[in-house]
């Protein structure tokens, strides 16, 4: 198994990071199927995904929040419950097979909601506190077991429900995504993670990534057709994972 992101496949991750941080996501999904499909151990893939979870989710933050698409009492009420969960789930280590059957049920699911257009125009109802606590443990506890924040299913889910518009579910999710991808993170720092001199190059291309797709995301960009161009790779990439 690789340590190490192969050089030729970085333009990959910077559009990943392009992609996911133009809806408020972070793209540790995306990380994660790029890094399984060339062969880099999960020791390796986990931890690296959620750090460049957290920095490619608080930029896409920041992009968001300036051009006003927030709520910050439906994310507090969904936080504090999900960031003690995702916390636990990082401290599971999972079989590297299971791991990757689990992480290619992950893939199927978030290809099909990439794939899938899932905007409302106008709020429909308020968020439920039993509701908005369920929902919170469960993302919070499967972000942290696969190494992910969760805003891949909170974005979907809160424009299905009606509790937010897209742009200000996409800011409620980059934050979301950055405390959970934080709270598993810590775990995964007190277990001890491999850090080769080559994820600092990693790091600066999700950067550069997601200070575009943020920029655009948040302002004036519709990127529908690279969603769905995306969830057909994702949709390969969990068929493969699941069944080779």
């Amino acid at each position: 198994m690789m340590s190490e992101l192969p050089y030729h496949l970085l333009p990959v991750l910077f559009l990943v990071a392009v992609i996911f941080s133009s809806v408020g996501h972070g793209g540790a999904s995306g990380y994660l199927a790029l890094m399984a499909l060339a062969g880099c151990s999960l020791t390796y893939a986990k931890p690296v995904a959620l750090i460049l979870n957290c920095l490619v989710s608080i930029i896409a933050f920041i992009q968001f929040y300036r051009a006003g698409h927030f709520n910050f009492t439906l994310f507090i009420k969904l936080a504090m419950v999900s960031v003690p969960f995702a916390y636990l789930g990082g401290f599971i280590q999972l079989d590297d097979i299971l791991y990757k059957r689990i992480l290619g049920a992950v893939l199927l699911l978030i290809a099909i909601r990439f794939y899938f257009n899932f905007e409302v125009k106008e709020v429909a109802t308020q968020p439920k506190g039993l509701s908005v606590a369920i929902m919170g443990m469960l993302i919070g506890f499967v972000s942290g077991l696969i190494g992910i924040g969760g805003g891949v299913f909170l974005t979907p889910l809160l424009l299905i429900l009606g509790w937010s518009n897209m742009r200000t579910a996409a800011g409620v999710s980059a934050l979301f995504i950055f405390v959970n991808s934080g709270a598993g993170l810590i775990a995964q720092l007190e277990r001890g993670i491999e850090w080769p001199f080559q994820n600092n190059l990693v790091l600066a291309v999700a950067l550069a990534g997601g200070l575009l797709g943020s920029y655009y995301g948040a302002k004036k960009w519709n990127a529908m057709w690279l969603k769905k161009l995306l969830a057909v790779a994702l949709l390969i990439a969990s068929l493969k994972l699941i069944f080779i």
